[in-house]
């Protein structure tokens, strides 16, 4: 079978398993056992499997560079992205992590999961405190979170006070009010100056280093061509430190280094061993899926499941 046969195949496969989610639902009928047995944590008053399923490669962004950011955006169709986040629901992941853009997909992609029945707890990233109201009323996540990128250059320029009204403004709305940054010294910042927080998006490498440089001061030059951000071997374990320490849930998000810790299953299931060892019983993790050449969702279910179960009460 050649590589378009195949992709064409797994395509039906995809819309079958969708199709099939969407009768469950208009028939009332449960999840399957495994599907239920997936861990969860609470998020206010919502139940939130510690899978959650990212944007990122919906949304075309690789961290490995411009021709991957391409191929992932040119497959993740609307339609296509429909089928997908169906079959993750079917896997029993019941929460997706979205972002708002100015293209319209993350509207248009909720809205055709909703017309199938799907019952999935979505969170926005987001970051423009003057559209907060609009894009709830557009797109219905029950969580809002402040973007990583945005939180650390503002925190590094002074302006943590933005990220602060951002915060409030969410609540404005009724909804929860979440900060991602990939500086940890952020997230304990906002920890001990007591905001109104209700979960923290934590990134398990700090890509925004740069910016928080001191003026004049020169790190010494990589001994390896950067490819988009540099992950550094040592940043999960700085992250998760922090992640313990503060009360709030925490999502803990590129887990697996945006790709580079997906060479094999045996450093998959580690990183997925890793995440869940050295965070929260409170806390879950959020992860990006590109199941063009094999079964992501599946595979990172059954993590989830072996690796992040909660012990018993």
């Amino acid at each position: 079978m050649d590589r378009r046969c195949f992709l064409s195949r797994v395509g039906r496969m995809a819309a079958a398993s969708g199709v099939a989610l969407a009768a469950t639902a208009e028939a009332g009928e449960g999840l399957p056992d495994a599907a239920a047995a997936m861990p969860t944590i609470s998020l206010g008053k919502h139940r939130v499997t510690r899978l959650v399923v990212g944007s990122n490669p919906i949304n075309g962004y690789s961290y490995l560079g411009s021709q991957m950011d391409r191929h992932m955006s040119e497959y993740f169709t609307v339609e296509r992205t429909t089928e997908f986040l169906l079959s993750c629901e079917h896997a029993g992941i019941n929460t997706h992590q979205f972002s708002d853009s100015a293209s319209g997909k993350g509207e248009a992609i909720l809205r055709k999961v909703r017309e199938r029945g799907s019952q999935m707890n979505f969170i926005c990233l987001h970051a423009e405190r003057e559209k907060i109201k609009q894009t709830a009323k557009k797109t219905r996540p029950f969580a809002m979170v402040h973007h990583g990128g945005v939180t650390d250059r503002l925190i590094g320029e002074g302006k943590s006070r933005e990220v602060h009204d951002y915060v409030k403004a969410v609540h404005d709305q009724g909804l929860l009010a979440g900060v991602s940054a990939h500086n940890p010294d952020c997230i304990r910042r906002i920890a001990d100056e007591g905001w109104e927080v209700d979960f923290f998006m934590a990134c398990f490498y700090f890509l925004t280093r740069k910016a928080f440089q001191k003026p004049g001061e020169q790190p010494p030059p990589p001994e390896t061509l950067e490819i988009s951000y540099p992950f550094y071997r040592n940043d999960p374990a700085a992250m998760t430190e922090v992640i313990r320490q503060v009360r709030q849930p925490c999502l803990g998000f590129k887990i697996l280094a945006a790709g580079r810790m997906c060479a094999n299953e045996e450093m998959v299931r580690n990183a997925f061993r890793f995440a869940f060892e050295h965070v929260k019983p409170t806390d879950g993790v959020i992860v990006g899926m590109y199941p063009r050449f094999s079964d992501e969702i599946s595979e990172n279910a059954q993590y989830a499941r072996e690796l992040g179960k909660l012990p018993a009460a």
